[in-house]
């Protein structure tokens, strides 16, 4: 008997605390605090709505909270809704807060379409009730209306002005026999299922000033999905597209920034003071196509730019840079440049001149610039001034004067901060370096000197 006697003392400490009811205090001095006293949602659409956020209710003390109601001030009526701790509002009552513990608040919001065409600020509260306290926590959306394109097909020439934005929903496809124009200033979002088909001819037509750039991104603003690569599928440039130009424009954080596919009658796509950054897969890639561009930046992508089986490329005054992020290691050289793709060789024609490849060194890259040949079909590549870093120069090239293995000094670099500015800084080694190429601006729209330009798609002003 005596061993059981001494498994019942044990026993009985612990159905004690077992047993023990939590403890909650009523006096109003016991404080809760909430995690922010304002919850900001950056810019939403209306009718789609946004991300959830939330919100922390902390109980600090030693005793439990209980909290009669937390509620929205503006009632089911409001464009926000809140759920607690999972019981949907818009007025939550009866919640505990643990001694030392926490719930959460997660609110969204969704706002009505308005006649007005500026941006518009919609706000509501919560209000947090418990032990005769009352504690507040302010809402705020920037909200904007938009051109709302589902599943959108056009089949004639149609204009977009600068009124207001252009959200595409599902994907935006332009016919065989249309050309869509897009006129300055004119911002384009699409949604993560969007691809951006052209089967036609697209014109894009922005002018210098940021303002009045042409810009596709990502329909998801607010943070931190603004910032993330492969936001939506890209722009796609089918076999049958033809005649494609495209001016100042800036196409950010896509799966695949542009995508062109097999020849036309003359140049398939032109390319003028254009930006692609932040796409997760390739920032450009042309497959057996003819693509012209002069002052293009492409940066920071998991590829910037992949040509293969074969084409006829012309790039003038272009800089290709990445550096690593937490979205994208830079493990992939900045240029690939092939004349085939599986079993097919095709005829490869292409000219760099005046252009930067140049990535991090990490180690993970030997070569920026790559060549690829197979077969024994036309082949010239021509590089014509250019600063690289590369270890061993591309094979089956001619290369007309080559900087090698010099930092270009880009003017501003900061990964943390997610701050790249790809100007030259005063010193940088392509300065002066490039040939006259008949080039009169650079990307900002500055002039070109009629001597000895920069490379690169920047002018060091």
């Amino acid at each position: 008997m005596k061993p059981v006697r001494n498994l019942f003392v044990p026993l009985v400490i612990l159905l004690f605390f077992a047993c023990k009811k939590e403890s909650f205090t009523s006096s109003s001095s016991a404080i809760l605090r909430t995690s922010v006293d304002t919850l900001h949602f950056d810019t939403v659409f209306t009718t789609t709505g946004s991300t959830s956020q939330f919100i922390k209710i902390i109980n600090d003390n030693n005793k439990g909270i209980h909290i009669s109601s937390v509620k929205l001030a503006g009632g089911a009526s409001s464009p926000f809704k809140i759920n607690v701790d999972g019981i949907a509002g818009p007025q939550v009552n009866n919640v505990d807060v643990l001694a030392e513990d926490s719930i959460y608040i997660y609110v969204t919001v969704s706002i009505n379409p308005t006649a007005a065409n500026l941006p518009f600020i919609v706000r509501d509260s919560i209000e947090i009730n418990y032990n005769g306290n009352k504690k507040f926590v302010q809402l705020d959306a920037y909200g904007r209306n938009a051109h709302f394109l589902r599943n959108k097909k056009i089949t004639t020439f149609e204009i977009w002005n600068n009124d207001l934005p252009y959200v595409i929903l599902g994907g935006l496809t332009v016919d065989t026999d249309a050309t869509l124009s897009i006129n300055k200033g004119c911002r384009i979002y699409s949604h993560a299922d969007a691809p951006f088909i052209v089967n036609g001819t697209l014109w894009v037509n922005g002018e210098k000033e940021d303002s009045s750039r042409v810009v596709f991104a990502g329909d998801r603003l607010d943070a931190p999905y603004k910032d993330f690569p492969a936001s939506y599928p890209g722009l796609i440039f089918t076999d049958v597209s033809k005649n494609n130009i495209i001016n100042y424009a800036v196409i950010k954080n896509a799966y695949q920034g542009i995508v062109v596919t097999n020849p036309s009658a003359g140049t398939k796509l032109t390319l003028n003071e254009t930006i692609i950054d932040n796409a997760y897969d390739a920032g450009l890639l042309g497959i057996n196509t003819s693509i012209t561009a002069r002052n293009l930046l492409v940066s920071n992508c998991g590829k910037n730019i992949l040509l293969v089986a074969g084409g006829d490329y012309n790039f003038t005054h272009c800089t290709a840079a990445t550096f690593s992020s937490n979205f994208i290691q830079h493990k992939e050289p900045i240029l690939v440049l092939s004349n085939y793709l599986n079993n097919a060789v095709m005829d490869l024609k292409a000219v760099f001149r005046n252009c930067i490849f140049w990535g991090e060194g990490n180690g993970m890259v030997d070569d920026e610039a790559v060549v690829l040949k197979q077969g024994n079909a036309l082949f010239n590549v021509t590089f014509d001034q250019v600063l690289w870093r590369v270890k061993t120069n591309p094979a089956n090239s001619t290369i007309n004067g080559a900087i090698n293995n010099q930092n270009p000094q880009f003017d501003s670099v900061n990964t943390a901060q997610k701050i790249y500015s790809f100007r030259l800084r005063e010193g940088s080694p392509a300065i002066n370096k490039g040939v006259n190429a008949g080039v009169t601006i650079d990307l900002d729209g500055n002039p070109r000197p009629v001597g000895l330009p920069d490379l690169g798609a920047y002018e060091k002003q």
